[in-house]
């Protein structure tokens, strides 16, 4: 099965060596495959290897999971760790998240322990974040925490009604995108820590102009975390690479609310 993405190409060549060691793909449905069976050197059939398939399913529970401890570990921050220091774990966590996160991606083997690690760390960042947004702006933690979930359904019932699709342009258009936002916003990161303001996140018309921007942007990656779990099934991807497809969902959806977050503060003024 072929794929335009880069790492479900590798990763569908580790799928394929492991079916070659006991498994066959999975059914158009994502069923498990049929395992082979090869002699014993006794001459007696081996027992199957016990590698099974990804299914959607896999994906839809590792998400709901990784999901749960995020928003458990956001409540905990959120009520243990004190004002004085919301700051200073907001930075930590988002450092730490940065870094677990770019592991993960470049990894070409799913780790499902740096996975849970990373919504762990998240969730930190999530509560910290929502917490100092909350203080200042009364509700606006829900108004966004609905706002994204909303948009998630809206684009997975899109991408299942093919009204989106993500093909081949698509795709490399979308990762040339977030690149060049994320260096964007990497850039201006560095230089606020030197006192230089680039406008992009100060609530004037540019910073909500780059909002809505990166709304549309962590939208749309949600088709691109469709498709590769559509491939990562079609192409038998094991199990264990369910927890892969999840972190892709989890990183949009706490992209997006962030963004959705900052937005809905512009538009709050000043207490």
């Amino acid at each position: 099965m072929k794929t335009s993405n880069p790492v479900l190409a590798r990763l569908g060549q580790a799928a394929e060596r492991e079916r070659s060691a006991g498994y066959a793909p999975a059914g158009p449905y994502g069923q498990p495959g049929i395992p082979q069976q090869y002699p014993s050197q006794a001459g007696y059939p081996a027992a199957p290897p016990t590698v099974a398939p990804m299914t959607v399913d896999d994906v839809v529970v590792k998400t709901v999971a990784l999901l749960g401890i995020l928003g458990i570990t956001a409540a905990a921050a959120w009520v243990l760790v004190p004002d004085a220091l919301v700051g200073t774990a907001w930075i930590g966590a988002a450092v730490v998240g940065l870094v677990l996160g770019l592991i993960i991606s470049f990894s070409r083997m799913a780790n499902p322990a740096l996975v849970i690690a990373y919504a762990v760390v998240e969730g930190v960042f999530v509560g910290m974040v929502s917490k100092a947004f909350e203080t200042r702006y009364d509700g606006i933690v829900l108004q966004a925490a609905v706002a994204s979930f909303g948009i998630f359904f809206l684009m997975a019932m899109l991408y299942k009604a093919k009204v989106i699709r993500a093909t081949p342009a698509f795709v490399k258009g979308m990762i040339a995108v977030m690149v060049g936002l994320f260096a964007v916003m990497m850039i201006n990161l560095v230089l606020a820590l030197f006192g230089v303001n680039t406008g992009l996140r100060d609530g004037s018309p540019l910073a909500i102009g780059f909002s809505l921007v990166c709304i549309v942007v962590a939208s749309l990656s949600f088709v691109l975390s469709f498709k590769e779990i559509e491939d990562g099934v079609r192409m038998g991807l094991p199990q264990r690479y369910s927890w892969t497809a999840a972190f892709g969902i989890l990183v949009s959806l706490v992209w997006l609310y962030i963004e959705i977050l900052r937005l809905l503060s512009y538009f709050q003024g000043d207490d």
